[in-house]
């Protein structure tokens, strides 16, 4: 890397939008100077539309995007409802036939159509560890190591967080075959996180940990794991799946009496080091509780919708005063516009109302929504990638103002057909990530050899499955 300057007429920066905008970066890929009012200096290259902030990715499930599509069919027989836990039954028929070489494979496509969308970081919620028999690989951080490569060979910042995953359910239940490429003692993991540790630091990317959920992680082994990450790194991130279905909520109050988030709070130092994903159902002192720690609300409508999950919550967040990031999760959609598009329109069909996400001082919903998404995925990345400031990561997207739904118009109106009337990738000019452009007029240089790869990769996946 070099650094560099760039001049951009309109850029949103995480006060709003701005005119005449003078980015400087340094050769670490940081940005050193975010300057407005600037007068554009000779020679200094030029933007070549309006300048966005790249999104954090906060929720990804790598291997998972090779079967996108291709559960859609009911699975289920006997008057039964296709339901999320349907779906995993399928999910860990492709889990057991990963290989390392399929995962990197699979991986660096995802990681790339990821750039090609809008996000310029990941954070890689990681729990296919082991052999297909649940041996451990002669070196326990192979498929670690295999995502770590794929971020760095395209260019995506990466948060690495390895799984811990011990029982099949609630009080202890015992893990089944499906889950046995999953599974950890707690040192094991800890251990991992240690080993990885010089070669994520090389690339720049960041380490933490996450339980997988709390029906597959015993409370003993929770507050062993925060404890020890704590110890290792007490800034370091920690993301869990939690109330993501009815059943879950159910069988948690089956188990302690207690709804999932009110027992993680109870039990849990949660605060702002904390991604709650999903946490779709929630009542409203769990909405309360969980804002006021600080904790990030890790939302993946795509997802979400597709496992017919729920709706979140937003507005009774928000009034909480909580903090949100967007993921694309199993990656049956992988664009950072649509994400957006979907969490809005959930919430206009939950009320019967426009522009719910709107703010006061940011009237148009898409700027909002993505001022919001970014501060939040920041957060939950513990990474420097909170906007176009000085000390943040050099990442942002450039979106074709020449694009037929964005031709004509304000910068904040070009965000909104983005966002509500393009193809929603389709806008997307140019992509940096870390002071190096990524994509050049939508296209990523890797992606005809990426591509080749998913699909051979997947091929072989199906074939095995």
């Amino acid at each position: 890397m070099s650094p560099g300057l760039l001049f951009a007429e309109h850029a949103l920066l995480p006060s709003g939008w701005a005119q005449d905008v003078l980015l400087a970066w340094d050769a670490q890929g940081q940005l050193t100077q975010v300057q407005t009012g600037a007068a554009p200096p000779a020679g200094v290259a030029r933007a070549g539309g309006p300048v966005l902030p790249g999104l954090p990715n906060l929720h990804s499930h790598a291997f998972q995007r090779a079967f996108a599509g291709l559960t859609e069919y009911r699975s289920v027989q006997g008057g039964q409802n296709d339901s999320f836990w349907s779906w995993r039954t399928l999910m860990y028929r492709f889990a057991g036939c990963l290989t390392p070489e399929q995962l990197e494979a699979i991986a660096t496509w995802l990681y790339l159509e990821m750039l090609e969308a809008g996000y310029t970081s990941v954070c890689e919620f990681h729990y296919v560890h082991h052999q297909s028999d649940g041996q451990p690989y002669a070196d326990a951080a192979t498929l670690s190591r295999c995502l770590l490569r794929a971020a760095q060979r395209v260019g995506l910042g990466l948060t690495l967080l390895p799984v811990l995953y011990q029982t099949g359910g609630f009080g202890g239940q015992a893990p089944h075959a499906g889950q046995r490429r999953f599974l950890n003692p707690t040192e094991a993991l800890l251990r991992l996180l240690q080993d990885l540790g010089p070669e994520a630091a090389v690339q720049g990317a960041r380490l933490g940990l996450a339980p997988h959920s709390l029906r597959a992680v015993p409370p003993d082994s929770l507050r062993e794991a925060v404890a020890g990450l704590t110890a290792l790194d007490p800034l370091s991130p920690i993301h869990i799946h939690i109330a993501e279905q009815t059943q879950e909520v159910d069988d948690c109050l089956l188990w302690t009496g207690q709804r999932p988030v009110q027992w993680l709070l109870d039990h849990a130092p949660v605060d702002r080091r904390w991604c709650l994903v999903h946490a779709t159902h929630m009542n409203e002192d769990e909405y309360r509780r969980a804002a006021a720690c600080g904790a990030v609300a890790g939302l993946c409508p795509s997802t979400e919708a597709n496992l017919g999950d729920g709706l979140f919550d937003l507005p009774l967040w928000a009034q909480a005063g909580g903090a949100w990031g967007l993921g694309s999760d199993s990656h049956t959609c992988v664009n950072a516009a649509e994400e957006l598009m979907l969490l809005e329109y959930g919430q206009r069909l939950q009320r019967r109302q426009r522009n719910v996400l709107a703010q006061a001082d940011q009237p148009h919903v898409a700027t909002a929504m993505t001022l919001q998404a970014v501060a939040g995925g920041a957060q939950a990345s513990a990474r420097p990638v909170a906007g176009l400031a000085a000390g943040q990561r050099a990442d942002w997207v450039v979106l074709d103002p020449q694009h037929l739904a964005l031709a004509g118009l304000s910068p904040q109106d070009m965000l909104s057909a983005h966002v509500f009337g393009s193809h929603r990738s389709s806008a997307v000019r140019e992509v940096v990530s870390g002071g190096v452009t990524r994509v050049q007029q939508g296209r990523h240089a890797l992606h005809e050899s990426a591509a080749q790869a998913f699909v051979q990769a997947r091929s072989a996946l199906l074939a095995a499955v």
